[in-house]
């Protein structure tokens, strides 16, 4: 007679949480991941992304501000467009520090503080913005606004240490579509203050954002999570600008997301001076400002598929020949004086932008892996290969999303300048185009022409 012997049960993966941190993170473990990781990844995802969008809101706030600033104010498109450029210009900025607070300070305690942060250009907007302040005092105003756009670094290096490397693409893509939605929604918040109240109050734009920004700093303390393991590698931004691709992911960047967030900043004011008989009121140019950065968005994970399927330097190089075309009816149009043309033309910019963020982004990975796949010696732990790959992309991201944030700077000086030397917007039309075919030409030169030295996979 044969004894069947009970079977142990499976010894469950223990979590060990002292207060908000927790040591023992290890998302590469199935069971770990079945038991908690999943559970602890999503609730934090989905806290990043609330108030990542909201920094993304408060960032480009004064894309819907500068619309309210009527003969009151006394500002000229010129001083508008440098209104709109100065909070870009410091969240760029911003983008490389925030992405190492992280390490420094823990994902939920920093979230806290970034969080926090934005009730500080919210409350000065919602009180000082009326006729009579000083230009001076809007201009720093705008700057403080930066600080949302250094919220999506943070937000993107938090959340890429919670996942497993099967699903960072998933989450990173997740979270920056949520993040990037911000834009479209400040554009609606804007509308609904422009069509109840009038272009007399913009600070009830701003004070909408108030208990929102509470909010999320306080779901960031009672919900999220720090991870003791995340760190930032050794020395890895300074080997990063070492390498050349770094400045050429950071160039094709700017032309994908500086375009999105700059063009973001930018359409309602340019709606309002291109077609002024049309858009007399700031009312009828909100009608339309939020559909573009809406769509492109919307899009953005459809760049990563088609560059997961496709081949992400093949689907970049497509997008900035479509971007330059795009630019091209925007320039027809805009001389041509066809308001029908010229929204195709500035949607289709928006979409592409949408899509060359996705595929750009899935570039990088992929060009480190092959790089240091190739100096690995033969014979070589390929776990090695990986994990530097994986090293250098982390600190890749954190640059080449500085530069390309930048480019919304870059786009709005564009218009500035365009219209104090020739009160048009042809002349910044002409040099998107420009640059749209020096990128194209950059990312076929660089990975795709024919050669010995061409990347594979990328």
């Amino acid at each position: 007679m044969t004894a069947t012997l009970p079977v142990a049960p499976a010894t469950r993966p223990t979590l060990t949480i002292r207060g908000h941190w927790i040591d023992d993170w290890r998302p590469e473990d199935p069971e770990f991941w079945k038991a908690h990781g999943a559970r602890i990844a999503r609730r934090n995802l989905i806290y990043s992304i609330f108030s990542e969008h909201i920094g993304f809101s408060v960032w480009t706030m004064w894309s819907v501000l500068v619309l309210f600033l009527g003969p009151a104010y006394g500002i000229d498109p010129a001083g508008k467009f440098l209104l709109t450029a100065v909070p870009a210009l410091v969240g760029s900025a911003l983008r490389i520090p925030y992405t190492f607070a992280v390490a420094r300070f823990g994902g939920r305690n920093w979230t806290i503080v970034s969080a926090a942060l934005l009730l500080i250009p919210s409350i000065l907007a919602a009180f000082l913005i009326q006729p009579g302040v000083s230009y001076t005092t809007l201009l720093v105003i705008a700057a403080i606004a930066g600080v949302g756009g250094g919220n999506f670094a943070s937000s993107m290096a938090n959340i890429n240490a919670f996942y497993p490397d099967r699903l960072k693409g998933w989450a990173l893509g997740i979270n920056a579509g949520g993040g990037n939605l911000g834009v479209a929604a400040v554009q609606l918040v804007g509308l609904f203050v422009l069509a109840t109240l009038g272009a007399g109050h913009p600070g009830v734009v701003a004070g909408i954002y108030i208990p929102l920004i509470v909010i999320a700093a306080l779901c960031a303390a009672l919900f999220m999570d720090n991870l003791s393991h995340a760190r930032n590698e050794k020395r890895a931004m300074r080997d990063v600008t070492k390498e050349p691709h770094t400045w050429i992911m950071s160039l094709l960047y700017i032309g994908t997301f500086g375009s999105f967030i700059g063009f973001g900043f930018a359409f309602g004011q340019v709606l309002q001076v291109q077609f002024a008989d049309t858009f007399s009121t700031p009312v009828k140019a909100a009608y339309l400002t939020f559909l573009g950065p809406l769509l492109g968005s919307l899009i953005r994970p459809v760049g990563g598929a088609l560059a997961d399927r496709l081949g992400g330097a093949r689907v970049t190089l497509v997008n900035f020949a479509a971007m330059a075309l795009g630019a091209s009816i925007v320039l027809v149009a805009s001389q041509q004086q066809s308001l029908p043309l010229y929204i195709v033309g500035f949607i289709s910019l928006f979409v592409f932008s949408g899509v060359g963020n996705g595929s750009t982004y899935k570039m990088i990975p992929a060009i480190l892996r092959a790089k240091c796949a190739a100096r690995a010696l033969p014979g070589a732990d390929p776990r090695a290969a990986e994990h530097e790959a994986r090293r250098l992309s982390n600190a890749l991201i954190g640059i080449a999303g500085a530069v390309g944030a930048f480019g919304g700077v870059l786009v709005n000086l564009a218009f500035r300048q365009s219209f104090l030397e020739y009160k048009s917007a042809d002349a910044a039309y002409l040099a998107f185009i420009a640059f749209y075919i020096v990128c194209l030409v950059v990312t076929w030169a660089v990975y795709l022409r024919p050669s010995a030295g061409r990347l594979q996979g990328v």
